[in-house]
């Protein structure tokens, strides 16, 4: 963690090392191993998701869902409120549900 100088970064991955280390673990490798999922993989997911990484816009929702990352397109959040969804950056998730609970890691 060291070498990470995004300070709000550094700040999420130690409140989650408490309440969630398998996320916290995986905020704090590589950039290069986080995860730019697109929304047609998120579609195929039943329930509320969080995705450790990216959300890209390539594909629809049908349904509204409760999208939870750490970054997202532009192009994507469009998409995620025009079918009703929602999309939370995880570190406004942690301020409400610290353990992240309901959510499906999405790799």
């Amino acid at each position: 963690m060291k070498q990470k100088t995004d300070s709000e970064l550094v700040g999420t991955i130690i409140k989650l090392k408490k309440t969630n280390p398998g996320v916290a673990k995986l905020l704090a490798g590589p950039k290069r191993n986080q995860s730019a999922i697109n929304l047609d993989k998120i579609e195929s997911v039943k329930g509320d998701v969080l995705i450790v990484g990216k959300v890209l816009s390539s594909g629809d929702l049908e349904k509204g869902k409760k999208i939870v990352a750490w970054s997202a397109s532009e192009k994507a959040v469009e998409k995620i409120k025009s079918v009703k969804g929602e999309f939370v950056l995880i570190t406004d998730e942690i301020k409400k549900n610290p353990e992240l609970k309901g959510l499906e890691v999405l790799r």
